[in-house]
């Protein structure tokens, strides 16, 4: 008696992979889109405030190639978009110093690197200084520059350190001081009170001067 074949067994169905939602894909294009637009209207503010300081925001919208919508969304009043470009101003100013490598050298010579430096940094976002007076405030405008005015602070203590500099005032009033001095340049440039090409040298000799360890 014969026995009828048997039937082959079917493989199950291989399973196929998950699918993203598209709510999923949506979200790392919509912030990578935010961040371009975020940048593209920083980097149009900088340069439209440089132009006029009093560029409207219709202005730095259509600079950037993005609505105005699109720009309030980012940055919903004025004030918050001049926060916006002095921080990525900051940035750009911090990124400059550390190029200086102000650990190296004795510690005299580095300030006065320092102090050069500074000052063809903020020579070419003076403009920036004239549109915050009065619209950010001065509390603000420090905490943006902590960054920086920490660079200021390493190089006096080790001016301390090495004998170089006084040690008979607080460090943060030197380097209060400084940040201080260097603002008031930029002013009085802006305002041709101080020829600009002259302020490097004028800052140096101002600030060693009151810096020296026989100031004291």
């Amino acid at each position: 008696m014969s026995t009828s074949p048997q039937r082959a067994r079917k493989s199950p169905p291989a399973a196929s992979a998950p699918k993203a939602s598209p709510a999923k894909a949506a979200g790392p294009r919509r912030r990578a889109d935010a961040a371009r637009n975020i940048a593209a209207i920083v980097d149009a503010a900088l340069d439209c405030f440089r132009k006029d300081p009093g560029a409207s925001l219709t202005a730095v919208a259509n600079a950037a190639g993005v609505s105005r919508v699109t720009l309030y969304a980012h940055f919903p009043s004025r004030e918050a978009l001049l926060a916006a470009v002095l921080a990525h101003s900051v940035e750009r100013a911090d990124a400059a110093l550390a190029a200086q490598r102000l650990e190296e050298g004795d510690a005299g010579e580095a300030f006065s690197r320092l102090v050069r430096s500074s000052w063809g940094i903020l020579e070419q976002h003076a403009f920036l200084l004239s549109i915050a007076e009065g619209t950010v405030p001065a509390s603000q405008l420090r905490k943006h520059h902590a960054k920086v005015l920490g660079r200021v602070e390493a190089v006096l203590g080790r001016g301390q350190e090495e004998g170089a500099f006084r040690t008979d005032l607080p460090t943060n009033w030197l380097v209060t001081t400084f940040y201080s001095l260097l603002h008031a340049a930029a002013l009085e440039g802006e305002q041709r009170h101080l020829k600009k090409k002259e302020i490097p040298g004028i800052l140096d000799r101002t600030l060693t001067s009151i810096l020296r360890a026989d100031s004291a």
